[in-house]
């Protein structure tokens, strides 16, 4: 579904990304992980076209992302807090993006029965600007507007980050459960190692933009993934 050749991203005389070959596969869970600066939201940013490569090409379906705009009709996405218009309330935002996907009153209607776990009464209904919102609930935002419209690619970049325990629990369940009954083809970074290896079948060790490992989930993955992280 998503297939990477002699991807290269370069800033000055520094390689930040130098990955010669992957493929994504139609239904995988593929789980990123590497400390600061590894080169994990360059690698998402390239996919989804927000910034080019020095080298190199990123297909979607077999399309070049740079050369067409039909991804972007079956791709959702959340990296950062720049996903959001924040000076909409959430109501007002997913209103607007109700709209833009040509979704109906009911989709929306559907849509807000299906976070209400995840929005744990502290998004809807609050009269607040986006940006007045914690950074927790500006995630849980991001990550529910990225999958409005039932995306077939699904891209987050470290969706746990600032979400308490309960929330966290519940967007594994919700993880889990676009995997296994909606087949969604899911790329997510995370610093939490138990939570991607919980979600993803398949993770990737990023370092100074190399893979270094790509590893399939299975009961020893998390000690793998410590051991490294820990020499």
């Amino acid at each position: 579904m998503i297939e990477v050749k002699n991807l290269t991203k370069i800033y000055g005389n520094e390689t930040v990304l130098d990955i010669p070959g992957l493929t994504i596969h139609k239904g995988d869970s593929f789980g990123l992980v590497g400390n600061n600066g590894a080169g994990k939201t360059t690698f998402f940013r390239l996919i989804l076209d927000l910034i080019r490569a020095n080298t190199g090409i990123v297909k979607s379906k077999g399309d070049d992302v740079t050369s067409t705009a039909d991804w972007k009709y079956y791709t959702g996405s959340y990296l950062d807090q720049s996903f959001l218009i924040d000076f909409l309330t959430a109501e007002e935002y997913f209103e607007f993006l109700n709209q833009i996907h040509g979704l109906s009153k009911g989709d929306l209607e559907q849509f807000y029965i299906e976070f209400k776990e995840i929005f744990n009464d502290e998004i809807l209904g609050k009269e607040k600007f986006i940006r007045d919102l914690s950074h927790g609930n500006k995630q849980k935002v991001g990550i529910a507007a990225a999958l409005m419209a039932r995306p077939e690619i699904l891209i987050l970049d470290e969706p746990f980050n600032g979400l308490d325990p309960s929330t966290q629990i519940r967007m594994i369940k919700l993880l889990n459960n676009l995997k296994t009954n909606h087949h969604t083809t899911m790329l997510i970074s995370s610093h939490d190692l138990k939570h991607v290896t919980d979600v993803c079948q398949r993770i990737a060790i990023l370092e100074k933009g190399k893979i270094i490992h790509d590893l399939e989930t299975n009961r020893n993955t998390i000690g793998i993934l410590e051991n490294y992280f820990s020499v």
